[in-house]
């Protein structure tokens, strides 16, 4: 009757054992079901925070192209002779340049005895019958940028001159 009573036993060990397999697979496939979850959460996470910060760095970058402040350079009042109608004509003239940013300015101020020469050319080149009439002044408005948007020293490209600022303008007649 031993020999009974081992079986039964034996019966129940290999009961024991045969629950074992399924624990362990089932333990697989929830741990397998955790870390997709985590990695997936974490991926999402990370998309989120992306376009966040994505979203932030160009709402940064709009206040900071509107709050933009223009930088100007001013050019010293002087007298230019125009070309002749009918007598001697001067123009007495004071403009104010407007550049994108004060690395231009700094190039103009540095090249200033240049730009003075380059605009007394053009203002001197002028009749006053061209200069009295908004078209006349904004048509040099127009030739001063480009002259001054040449490259002052060897090649490259010269600086920009976004628009020219007429602070004084008198035609005097002799």
């Amino acid at each position: 009757m031993a020999t009974k009573a081992a079986k039964p036993a034996a019966k129940g060990a290999e009961a024991a054992e045969a629950p074992a397999p399924k624990s362990k697979k089932m333990l697989f496939i929830i741990l397998g079901v955790v870390l997709l979850l985590v990695i997936g959460g974490g991926g999402a996470a990370f998309m989120m925070m992306g376009s966040k910060a994505k979203k932030g760095a160009e709402e940064h970058a709009e206040e900071k192209a509107t709050s933009k402040v223009p930088v100007f350079v001013v050019i010293e009042p002087f007298v230019v002779n125009l070309q002749q109608e009918t007598g001697d004509q001067f123009l007495q003239v004071a403009l104010t340049l407007q550049v994108p940013n004060a690395e231009t300015a700094e190039t103009l101020k540095v090249f200033m005895p240049q730009v003075r020469s380059r605009l007394l050319m053009v203002l001197s080149s002028k009749k006053a019958s061209e200069l009295m009439t908004s078209e006349g002044k904004r048509n040099l408005t127009d030739e001063i940028i480009d002259q001054l948007g040449e490259p002052f020293a060897g090649g490259g490209k010269g600086p920009t001159v976004s628009d020219v600022f007429y602070t004084s303008f008198v035609i005097q007649q002799q």
